[in-house]
Order: structure tokens, then C-alpha cells, then sequence
């Protein structure tokens, strides 16, 4: 059964789904958007505009015309009646008076001799009563005004639009001056609504229409701007890429062209700078390896002559003078010092120069790192917890650098003893990986020097800068974990001491293919 959970991340995954694919084209569909609003409101506003003004006036055209016809058929017929007519007289008249063009229904209202209220309609068949007319309406048309200066008449002509149904209709009515009697007009607007229909549907499509073509002409605005943005785009990944002669063709005097001339010389500022930046590091390199290896040829006769003088101060014939045994001691020990500098700058230009490579071998890390302590004499200082037969493929003889560099500096600034562990952890069903840890029992590093632990010749003291260690030894492991595929942290741990965690993979072996571009820098073994 599926869980509440499991549906709310489908849901948030459908949500990034579609919010990803709008982020997409989100420039594209604003731009269709604004266009199409902008169609949509002027073509809206245009049809209202149209509607409103035909509507009023197909309306009022019919309207004054029938009410023109009206009031004239009131005067010449209704004011021909006597002031008491009977009901053939109504409905005879009533009858000529809904024969006029206009084709309109009539109810004539008046009172006989004797008093009694008589009705005519204008035909057997016409329904138009009394009750169809507006209360109102009847109000008004029989209610008799004074007469002013500005009023001339005592009864004047009022109308209305009613909804029956659904059929809209024109009433109106009015009265015969003098005592003659009220007439009241039914006329069907029902054509009018019918034309006003036609004409808002043909509105409707026209503004369909023009959506439409709105969101064409947007689609090609679009198109328009976006592919110079596109390829100015594709153009700048190139150029992250590191293909820094990427360059845009330029057509157009418009602000994209100008973008496209300043990316031109953006990428070709760049380009020169970089090529002049690499030429010095190139020269920087060249000169750090050709004076490591020259150093090498005196150092070896300096050493050798160093050996020496260590054997003739270990002897028990004394025959150094003592008052300059203090000196000799300090040449045996700058030599061994400078010795391991010229080794350590002459590692750090093959991972430089990208010919650092990996040998592997399947080893056993529990003895390859009890081999690492013993061959320096730490077995007194250093406690290892790791279980035989957790076998790794590695290179032996860069692991034992990594191994000699952390636990060496663990010694010399944390004190002994310290620490050794080893575990193998799962990397998310992709294979597993080897975590060695090395923690001492000294007062930890300092927050400020913990991002720069791995810097070269960094000096966690300003005020010591000449110590015996040459700052490259934490960098050079660093350099050799990531030629393995894997990563060295520092940290502090709660209970107090420095914390150095080296994560392995348990088989880099892909990491030793060739890479399919010779000038990847990915495929030196340095940034692997």
C-alpha cells in the first residue's frame, strides 16, 4: 500500500518536474504571455467598444422609430376617437394602429358612457394586456402634469425594456390630450438581439483571431531575441569549459549585436590573459623541477659527505672537535631538511605537471600501515585499531606517503599516543569505501588554520616561520589521496585532538585509463 509520504514526494517531484520545464522556456513564455495579454486586452477593449457602441445604436435606431411611429398613430387615430368610445371602437382602431410599419402590438384603454373601463387590443389573436405593461409604466403615462413655462403638455409619451422570458421587448405609452383614451406599444426586439448576437459572436472570433496571431508573432519575437541569447549562452559553457576560443559571430547593429562583440572581446581578454598566466606557471613549474633536479647532484655529494661526519660524531674516538660538533650537527640536520624539501618540491611538480601515476596493488591496509609506522619507529607512539584482511586496491607507496605525512604531523603537534582506525563504509550502493582516521590528543587546530591545513607552505604561526617540517607534506597528501579518487578532512573532535579522515575508494582502477582528451585536465591523475 502506498504510503502518505511516498505521495508527497511524487507530488514534489512532479512539482520540480514541471517548475524545471518552466524555468526552461521561462523567457519564451513570458515573452508569448505579454504579447498575448497585450492582444488580448487591446482586441477585448476594441470588441467592447464595438459591441457597445452598435448595440446602442441598432437600439435606439429602432427604438425612436418605433416610438416616432407610435406617438404619430396616438395623434391621428386615438385623438380621432370621442372622449367615451365604446370597445368596437377600441379594437378597431387598435387594429389600424398596429397595421403601421413598424408592426407593433396596441392596447387602447378608456372609459364608456357609463362609466366602465374598456379594453382593445389590435387583434383577436394578441395576447398584449394590461399586465404585460410595467406598473410603472401605467403610473406614469396617467398621471397628468401641470403645465409650466417648460412644460407645454399635461401627458407625455414614456417607454421601457422589459425581458419576457428570454425575448427582450419595447413598451411604451402614452395618453390623448384632452380626455381621449391611454394607448400602450408591444414591440419585439427579439431581431435586433438576434443582429447583436452576430455581431458579438463575429467579435468573439475576431478576437480569437487575433490571439492567435498575437501568440505567432510572439513566438517569433521570441525566437527572434532567444537564439542570439541561446548561442551566447552555449557560448559561455564553452567557455567555462576552458575552450577559450570560443567566439560569437556578429550581424546587426542592434544591443545583442554589441553584447555579442563585448562577449568577443571578454573571451579574447581572457584568452591572452590565461595564455600569459599559463606561460608563467608553465616557467614557474619548468624552473621549480630544473632546480630540483640540479639540487639533487651537490645535495648528493652534501649528503654523502653529511654521512660522514654523522658516523664520525657517533664514534666513540671523538676525533670532532667539540667546539664545533654544535655546527656539524646543525649542517647533518639542514641537509637531511633540505634533502627532504628538494624530494617534496620535486613530488609536488609531477602532480603539477600531470605525470603523476598510480601503481596498484592489492594490499592488506592493517599491514601496509603497521609497515608505515614500523619503518619509522612509532610503534611505541601510535595505537592501531584495524582488523586484518580488509584488503584495498591501492598504490602502496603513495598510501604510505599519505599514512607517513598524518600520523608524522599528528605526533609532532598533537604528542602521542595516537590513534589509528580503520573502517570500511557503503557509498550509496556504488561500491564501498575505506576510512582511515588518525587523531591525537593535543589541543586541536586552531578555526582560523583549519581551512588552510592543506595549503602549501602555510605556517599555522606567523612568528615561526622556519620550523622543521616544509609545509608541503599535508599538501602532498592531499595531492596523493586525490590521485586515488578519495579525500583528507580535518577536524576537531569533541573530546579534544585534531581529527584527519582519509576516505579511499576500495578500487580506483578506472582512475589508471587514459582519458579520451589529452588535454583534460582531469585525466593527469592530479584532479582525479
Amino acid at each position: 500500500m502506498t504510503k502518505p509520504q511516498d505521495k508527497l514526494r511524487g507530488w514534489a517531484a512532479a512539482r520540480r518536474a514541471i517548475l524545471s520545464g518552466l524555468r526552461f522556456t521561462s523567457l519564451r513564455l513570458r515573452l508569448v504571455v505579454v504579447f498575448g495579454l497585450v492582444a488580448l486586452t487591446a482586441a477585448v477593449s476594441a470588441s467592447g467598444i464595438a459591441y457597445w457602441l452598435n448595440r446602442e445604436a441598432v437600439l435606439t435606431r429602432t427604438q425612436d422609430a418605433v416610438l416616432r411611429d407610435f406617438q404619430q398613430e396616438m395623434q391621428n387615430r386615438a385623438g380621432a376617437l370621442p372622449a367615451h368610445p365604446t370597445q368596437d371602437e377600441l379594437q378597431h382602431t387598435a387594429g389600424q394602429m398596429a397595421a403601421s410599419s413598424q408592426r407593433f402590438s396596441v392596447l387602447l384603454v378608456a372609459e364608456d358612457g357609463s362609466g366602465r373601463t374598456v379594453v382593445g387590443n389590435s387583434g383577436a389573436l394578441d395576447t398584449f394586456s394590461l399586465t404585460d405593461v410595467p406598473k410603472s409604466l401605467r403610473t406614469a403615462v396617467g398621471k397628468e402634469q401641470s403645465i409650466t413655462s417648460s412644460n407645454k403638455y399635461p401627458y407625455h409619451l414614456y417607454w421601457q425594456r422589459i425581458i419576457d422570458g428570454d425575448k427582450p421587448y419595447l413598451v411604451a405609452g402614452t395618453k390623448v390630450i384632452g380626455g381621449g383614451p391611454a394607448g400602450y406599444m408591444l414591440k419585439s426586439l427579439e431581431p435586433e438581439e438576434k443582429d447583436l448576437n452576430s455581431l458579438a459572436w463575429s467579435l468573439g472570433i475576431a478576437t480569437g483571431l487575433a490571439l492567435i496571431g498575437s501568440a505567432l508573432l510572439a513566438q517569433a519575437a521570441a525566437t527572434t531575441v532567444l537564439k542570439p541569447v541561446h548561442r551566447l549562452g552555449i557560448a559561455a559553457r564553452r567557455l567555462g569549459e576552458g575552450k577559450l576560443d570560443t567566439r560569437l559571430r556578429v550581424s546587426g547593429t542592434d544591443e545583442l549585436a554589441d553584447l555579442a562583440r563585448t562577449f568577443n572581446h571578454t573571451a579574447e581578454a581572457l584568452e591572452t590573459r590565461v595564455a600569459d598566466m599559463s606561460a608563467r606557471d608553465e616557467a614557474s613549474r619548468r624552473f621549480v623541477a630544473d632546480m630540483s633536479h640540479e639540487l639533487r647532484t651537490p645535495l648528493t655529494a652534501i649528503t654523502a659527505v653529511t654521512e660522514i661526519l654523522e658516523e664520525e660524531l657517533d664514534a666513540e674516538t671523538g676525533s670532532i672537535d667539540p667546539m664545533i660538533e654544535p655546527a656539524v650537527k646543525l649542517v647533518v640536520s639542514e641537509t637531511r631538511r633540505l634533502n627532504s624539501l628538494v624530494e617534496n618540491l620535486m613530488e609536488v611538480t609531477r602532480f603539477d605537471a600531470g605525470t603523476a601515476r598510480l601503481v596498484l596493488d592489492h594490499v592488506d591496509i592493517a599491514d601496509q600501515i603497521t609497515a608505515c609506522i614500523d619503518a619509522r619507529a612509532w610503534l611505541d607512539a601510535v595505537d592501531l585499531d584495524a582488523e586484518r584482511g580488509i584488503m584495498s586496491r591501492l598504490d602502496p607507496r603513495r598510501l604510505d606517503v599519505i599514512l607517513a605525512n598524518l600520523i608524522g604531523n599528528a605526533l609532532k603537534h598533537g604528542g602521542s599516543p595516537v590513534r589509528v582506525s580503520v573502517r570500511v563504509s557503503d557509498n550509496d550502493g556504488a561500491g564501498s569505501d575505506l576510512l582511515i582516521e588518525v587523531q591525537d590528543h593535543g589541543p586541536g587546530i586552531p578555526e582560523d588554520v583549519l581551512p588552510h591545513v592543506f595549503d602549501r607552505f602555510y605556517k599555522a604561526s606567523a612568528s615561526r616561520p622556519r620550523s622543521e617540517g616544509s609545509g608541503l607534506g599535508l599538501s602532498i597528501a592531499l595531492e596523493n589521496a586525490h590521485i586515488h579518487g578519495g579525500e583528507i578532512t580535518a577536524a576537531n573532535s569533541p573530546k579534544g585532538g585534531a581529527v584527519f579522515t582519509l576516505r579511499l575508494p576500495r578500487d580506483p582502477s578506472t582512475l589508471t585509463e587514459p582519458s579520451p582528451d589529452p588535454n583534460d585536465a582531469n585525466g593527469n591523475g592530479e584532479g582525479a
